[in-house]
This record gives structure tokens, C-alpha cells and sequence, in this order.
């Protein structure tokens, strides 16, 4: 399942430096996360290193992209590809 950053974020500029996948960047308001390029980290580390450095708790499993630990290592294998 990729992630989703809600409205509580505050734009401290945490996470975005930490995603292996470049899958967040600054949206019109708050930080945003493309779910195409969002593997939860798999491939890179155990855990979603976004959420580990969020103050505020503000990033969510995205319920509109609900994938398994195997589908999120396939996206992580095709992306890792196109690099």
C-alpha cells in the first residue's frame, strides 16, 4: 500500500529528503507522495523511513492504493529498472 501525507502535515521538510524512491515533493500546499513511486521503502529499508522522521505522525497508509509486500518489491524491482 503506498503512503499519503494528510493535512496535518506542517512542511517541515522531513521526509522528503528521506524517500529512496523520490516520491515525494512539495504539492500546492503540503508535501505529496506520487503512489506510483511509493514502495513503503521495501527494497531499500524496513520501514518506511518517512514516517520514522515525520514529527507529527501525518503520513497514512493510502487507502486508495492498497498493495501486498510482494506487489511493493515488483514496483520497487520495475522502478529501480528504469533508473
Amino acid at each position: 500500500m503506498a503512503l499519503l501525507i494528510n493535512d496535518k502535515c506542517i512542511n517541515c521538510d522531513m521526509c522528503e529528503p528521506e524517500c529512496p524512491n523520490q516520491a515525494i515533493t512539495l504539492g500546492e500546499v503540503i508535501y505529496e507522495i506520487d503512489p506510483i513511486l511509493c514502495t513503503e521503502c521495501v527494497g531499500h529499508y524496513d520501514k518506511p523511513t518517512c514516517r520514522s522522521v515525520c514529527p507529527i505522525t501525518c503520513i497514512v497508509p493510502d487507502p486508495a492504493h492498497k498493495e501486498t509486500q510482494d506487489k511493493l518489491l515488483i514496483k520497487y524491482h520495475m522502478i529501480t529498472e528504469a533508473f
